[in-house]
């Protein structure tokens, strides 16, 4: 009952942001956001790579459909980009998540800068819509039409081209490793026969395919909902983690409204964190910051 009742409240909540989410969007198409692939405040490399003590890059991936990726070329602290010995890996990040998932740990711990210490030429993607890409040739943000795509997208335009761009670039096939959503859109991409010539071989960490079997109490009442279907027809075509409205939701559901350890329970379902028991995770639950989302990605059902 009382994982039921966290639920319905978090559901309810998230509702209840998504309208005052609708009464703040003013559409503004003329307001582009192309930036400069390294203009020293928002780039990966200046914000966290560099500071480490790692060569870094910026490079942009410019898709069909217009998009304009970021993707982010490391080298180990003893070595030189231009003479990088080991093959080219690329790094695909998850769902809400964008590159800096790769480096957020210590130098030790994070397995971007673990796999340029051991050599690798280390690339790093930033699928459209993340903080760190940078915007579209033509639409704004805050337009509808920057907005509708989905994961097939990903796959079929953004992962395929940065593939293809670094193979260009290191006359190399390329070692591709992919983390939740980063997985289903490697897998989708590797059905083109062109993308499979480039690529040596790949490691999908957290693989995902099918939501037949998810446990989540939160994710399964919102299906229930059609929640993706009803934000849609309100107008929202973008849900923005970086907020100050959802920012302050979190922290109010997170202090003394809700247990946030059965926040995490009703996100990740009750089995994910076996064998650590809810009262063994003291950390509220708060949202990669960097990744924007679109709803079009919400479009599953669950059997």
């Amino acid at each position: 009952m009382r994982r039921s009742l966290s639920s319905s409240l978090v559901v309810g909540a998230i509702f209840a942001l998504l309208l005052r989410e609708i009464s703040a969007v003013k559409t503004d198409v003329s307001n582009l956001r192309r930036r400069s692939p390294d203009d020293g405040t928002r780039s990966l490399c200046s914000h966290l790579i560099r500071p480490n003590g790692y060569p870094c890059t910026e490079h942009t991936v410019q898709t069909k459909d217009g998009y304009l990726l970021a993707l982010q070329r490391v080298s180990s602290r003893n070595g030189n980009l231009r003479v990088q010995c080991g093959p080219p890996v690329l790094l695909v990040h998850g769902l809400f998540m964008g590159g800096d998932a790769w480096f957020l740990d210590s130098t030790e711990e994070s397995l971007g800068f673990i796999l340029a210490d051991h050599g690798f030429d280390v690339w790093v993607a930033n699928v459209r819509g993340t903080h760190w890409s940078h915007g579209h040739v033509t639409l704004s943000e805050k337009s509808k039409g920057f907005w509708d795509w989905s994961w097939q997208d990903l796959a079929l335009y953004d992962l395929a081209e940065m593939i293809c761009f670094i193979n260009l670039k290191t006359s190399s096939k390329i070692f591709l490793v992919g983390h939740s959503q980063g997985t289903i859109v490697s897998l989708a991409a590797l059905t083109q026969p062109d993308v499979v010539e480039m690529v040596e071989a790949a490691a999908l960490l957290s693989p995902i395919s099918y939501l037949d079997h998810i446990t989540a109490p939160l994710v399964r009442r919102m299906v229930s909902m059609h929640l993706d279907q009803m934000v849609l027809a309100l107008g929202i075509h973008q849900l923005n983690f970086r907020s100050n409205v959802l920012i302050d939701l979190i922290d109010s559901l997170c202090d003394g409204h809700l247990d946030c350890n059965d926040l995490l329970t009703a996100i990740t379902g009750f089995f994910f964190l076996s064998p650590f028991s809810p009262t063994s995770i003291s950390t509220p639950l708060y949202p990669n910051p960097h990744s924007p989302f679109s709803f079009s990605n919400f479009s599953f059902r669950i059997l």
